[in-house]
């Protein structure tokens, strides 16, 4: 995400960082560095302009050259200057009505938009413990009405059962009811896409708009179609006046003109974006946190909420117990990495740690990494109950079987025993200092 316009900016920055003293003359060139960056990563001419004139406003003034480290001091307003254009703050979802609580999504054809329907319930579902009912309003398309079905059951909401031909306006208005009798509190109306804007999809969303009058209309843009994404949301705040947009595909988006342009042209905010096909690859837009990805600072917060979600709380206090008992199991060890698993791939973690987004420009270093995580969970599974209790009883028969039962190799079923016993001791370990330093605490 964003690899692009990171590398570009990161290495100017660097340059910047280095410079025991600005003056007018290395700050223009910087900024010009910086100017070109953006106009390459398709962002909005109007946008770039504003941005590199607030930047130079700022660095020319008292705030950098009274800096006792001017090359941070630029840095610092850069960040906050890339904050600002991407909205300052998170802006959430309005859930305050009275339930069942409506969201219409629009967009167009290709967008990704039945898919970020089922997303979004599933996020709601599990991030905010309500109670989703998924509505396939999109007529036109028979396919797209069993799809959000099909994915309704996937992440357990639920769905209404649209039959093809009916008139949306009616679909809406009935599934409405339907959520009332239901006891659901959340309506989601997937409606109908085009493959291009045209007068006919306006007047039809205009009409669902006024019979349902939803909470929310979030627009479903592509942000791998760069300026693309921000004239249709332009478009679409025109007609329907929207609340946010949900960028879609930023995973395969190297530029993120769109992210970088979308609150400024508009003034709506971006709400959600998606980073892959997985139903939980949907996260709510931080600005802060983005600027900090994009100037490859990191996201730790975003890492620790994904990582309390995936880690049931419970689970992670029984583990730690283990842990110094010395009773950490290849069954704990296996529930780990299924659990690390669920915050997605390798190299959409590193880019949250700091410092770590050097590693992801290793592509197969990043897939051997995960290929050996599902190894070492395949041989685990292999394993029967009383071996993942007790590594201690695996001979060299049992070892054989395991490795012809995962379709590996005895050294491999030895390199996850001795991983395991070297990540159980580093932790036990890691786990007795903090005890020690929470009791030194005490008389401090």
């Amino acid at each position: 995400m964003f690899e692009g316009i990171s590398e570009k900016l990161s290495s100017t920055l660097k340059k910047i960082r280095g410079y025991g003293k600005l003056n007018e003359s290395n700050i223009q060139d910087a900024l010009r560095e910086v100017r070109l960056s953006l106009l390459e990563a398709d962002v909005n001419f109007k946008v770039v302009k504003d941005f590199i004139e607030s930047i130079k406003k700022r660095a020319l003034g008292q705030e950098v050259t009274e800096s006792l480290t001017p090359g941070q001091q630029f840095i610092k307003i850069v960040h906050e200057e890339l904050v600002r254009i991407l909205g300052e703050e998170s802006s959430e979802l309005d859930l305050r009505a009275t339930p069942p609580v409506s969201i219409m999504l629009a967009g167009l054809q290709g967008s990704g938009k039945t898919t970020t329907a089922a997303k979004l319930a599933k996020s709601l579902k599990e991030r905010n413990k309500r109670n989703p009912y998924l509505v396939p309003a999109d007529v036109y398309r028979p396919a797209a009405i069993e799809q959000l079905k099909v994915l309704a059951e996937k992440v357990g909401v639920g769905v209404y059962d649209t039959q093809p031909g009916k008139n949306p306006v009616e679909i809406c208005k009935d599934a409405v009811s339907s959520a009332v009798y239901g006891g659901y509190d959340v309506l989601i109306i997937d409606t109908a896409g085009r493959l291009h804007i045209d007068e006919e999809l306006m007047d039809e969303l205009r009409r669902i708009k006024a019979e349902i009058k939803p909470q929310e209309i979030l627009l479903v843009a592509d942000a791998m179609t760069g300026q693309d994404a921000v004239n249709v949301s332009t478009s679409f705040n025109e007609a329907i006046d929207i609340d946010g947009v949900i960028l879609t595909k930023m995973d395969g988006d190297a530029r993120g003109g769109a992210a970088l342009s979308i609150k400024a042209v508009t003034g709506k905010p971006i709400k959600f974006f998606g980073i892959g096909e997985q139903l939980d690859a949907l996260e709510v837009f931080h600005p802060e946190r983005i600027s900090s990805r994009i100037l490859g600072m990191g996201d730790v917060l975003t890492l620790i909420e994904k990582a309390q979600v995936a880690f049931e709380e419970k689970k992670a206090e029984e583990m730690a117990k283990k842990l110094l008992k010395n009773e950490f199991s290849l069954e704990d060890f296996r529930e780990a990495m299924i659990s690390m698993g669920k915050l997605g791939s390798l190299d959409s973690m590193t880019e949250m740690i700091p410092g770590m987004k050097q590693i992801a420009k290793n592509p197969k270093a990043l897939d051997m990494a995960e290929k050996e995580m599902k190894k070492t969970i395949a041989i685990i599974n292999s394993m029967t109950h009383r071996e993942r209790k007790n590594h201690t009883i695996l001979n060299g028969s049992r070892r054989k079987r395991i490795a012809k039962g995962s379709g590996t190799r005895v050294e491999d079923i030895n390199r996850v025993i001795k991983n395991y016993i070297q990540m159980r001791a580093m932790m036990k370990n890691m786990g007795k200092m903090g005890k020690l330093a929470k009791k030194m605490m005490r008389f401090m």
